[in-house]
């Protein structure tokens, strides 16, 4: 298959689509499929405004078409809606290409949480973006009930995964976290208002709070709270140490649309507080015991009171943790998307 991918989230980003495009992109070229990736770097960009950390592709429509007309994809799949995803829209919908998009992102709150506007302002120009693909590929089954509910379909599940070469709890003591007092209580993402981190770092516990990650936040909540402690962005084996050094990891985000760091942590044996909202509920479940309620344990504590979840993840077994972030493997989200690539590009599309 010859995939072209047009994505306005790619490196140096770092972020939960970015690492689902690179370790999907991999996999697909490893089967033979021929993947051309149309991303910001081809072009001219510009700092997003609120968020400079992320460049945004100046009139990149011209690029996008002379790109896509070279690769001559079978089927196009946008990952975002951003300059780049509706420049490639508009190519497919001209010359009849078949073409899916991807649901990564709450985008309507995503904007409620920087702006004033009402996310009820942005969901009809998701609809818009949405119509005419093949499929909108989602992460979870509730978030597919919703955009089914707010019109945008069809949908298709394409969930996530974790590397296992580098996420499991077999791992060295990080050495920032060595000689801080316990409990540790860690966080990890994008450092900036929509993740919520106010609530986490606010939250009345004992222990140490740490933050790993960057964004446009990261100052301002740094200098307010002297006490927790902020690592920057970390990768790799590095950031694995860190996750398996963790006590509990805490994920107050209440706009994400699944949260892969919760399954790199519970890969690493952490178990997960966070809010009984989409993503977490999707994860670990309104029970502790996952999306289905099938556990034997529960391996996270999901409250209305941070706090309150984070007290309780403290008790939970590592060890059940580690064998439920076990479960997910980027190979068989890879086959996923293939899966639903080839239904989609054989199927009719809808009114554009």
């Amino acid at each position: 298959m010859r995939l072209a991918i047009a994505t306005d989230a790619w490196a140096p980003q770092v972020n939960g689509v970015v690492r689902t495009l690179t370790e999907t992109i991999s996999r697909l070229k490893a089967q033979g499929h021929e993947v051309e990736v149309v991303a910001p770097d081809r072009f001219m960009t510009i700092p997003c405004p609120g968020y400079s950390e992320i460049r945004l592709a100046l009139a990149p429509r011209f690029g996008v078409r002379k790109a896509l007309g070279t690769f001559r994809p079978d089927i196009v799949h946008i990952s975002t809606e951003g300059p780049i995803g509706w420049s490639a829209r508009a190519w497919c919908l001209k010359h009849n290409v078949p073409f899916t998009t991807a649901f990564h992102t709450r985008f309507p709150e995503y904007v409620a949480a920087r702006t004033r506007l009402s996310p009820d302002f942005i969901w009809p120009i998701m609809r818009t973006f949405h119509k005419g693909s093949r499929a909108i590929l989602t992460a979870t089954q509730s978030l597919r009930d919703e955009l089914e509910s707010r019109g945008i379909h069809p949908t298709q599940i394409w969930s996530r995964g974790i590397d296992h070469a580098v996420f499991h709890p077999d791992q060295p003591v990080h050495e920032s976290l060595q000689h801080l007092a316990k409990p540790i209580l860690l966080s990890v993402g994008r450092v900036a208002v929509e993740k919520n981190l106010e609530a986490f770092l606010d939250a009345d516990v004992t222990g140490t709070k740490v933050i790993v990650g960057d964004g446009p936040a990261r100052a301002h909540l740094q200098a307010l709270n002297p006490d927790a402690i902020f690592l920057g962005t970390r990768h790799g084996a590095e950031l694995a140490s860190i996750y398996a050094s963790a006590d509990v990891f805490v994920f107050p985000s209440k706009t994400d649309t699944f949260g892969l760091v919760m399954l790199e942590a519970l890969a690493c044996g952490v178990p997960v507080a966070g809010y009984p909202v989409q993503g977490p509920l999707d994860i670990i479940g309104a029970e502790g015991r996952g999306a289905h309620g099938n556990l034997d344990e529960a391996v996270g504590c999901l409250k209305p009171d941070l706090a309150e979840a984070i007290k309780g993840a403290l008790s939970l077994s590592r060890a059940h943790a580690a064998k439920y972030g076990a479960q997910f493997c980027w190979n068989s989200c890879t086959n996923q998307f293939v899966n639903g690539i080839t239904k989609a590009s054989n199927s009719e599309v809808l009114a554009a």
